[in-house]
């Protein structure tokens, strides 16, 4: 009776986590958000790609982990800061750890270290959209 209990409490605690967790993703996706992901330190040839969702939050890029805790973004890019330094297609393995047919860009800002970004075809027009786009007499950064 009590393996039964404890395995009852287990599972409702599954369901539960199940549960926010679904309900953060599907909240994020109508908020605007798009499928991206992110590599930090990518020129460590063992660091991996992390999946995750990115909003457009006016002057800023925020990018939020699909399985964190955090209520808050994970990462945020400032446009004003953010340069593209090179774009290319995933290479062998690295197709399956990042959305499909997406595009790679490595990105560069001023004071952080270099990240790279993938996201699908209609991520990266959306994101190079909000990136080129600036209010009049602004410093455009370098975009594509």
């Amino acid at each position: 009776m009590e393996i039964a209990l404890g395995v009852l409490v287990v599972l409702l605690g599954l369901a539960i986590l199940a549960t926010w967790y679904g309900r953060r993703w599907v909240r994020m996706r109508r908020a605007g958000g798009v499928s991206v992901a992110l590599r930090w330190n990518p020129d460590n040839a063992r660091a991996g790609w992390h999946l995750g969702i990115g909003r457009y939050e006016g002057e800023i890029f925020a990018w939020y982990r699909v399985w964190s805790l955090r209520n808050g973004p994970d990462r945020v890019f400032d446009r004003e800061t953010l340069m593209i330094a090179d774009r290319r297609d995933p290479a062998g393995t690295e197709a399956y750890a990042v959305p499909a047919d997406a595009t790679v860009l490595r990105c560069e800002s001023e004071g952080h270290r270099p990240i790279e970004i993938a996201m699908g075809p209609g991520a990266l027009t959306g994101f190079l959209s909000w990136l080129e786009s600036a209010p009049p007499g602004r410093r455009l950064p370098r975009a594509s």
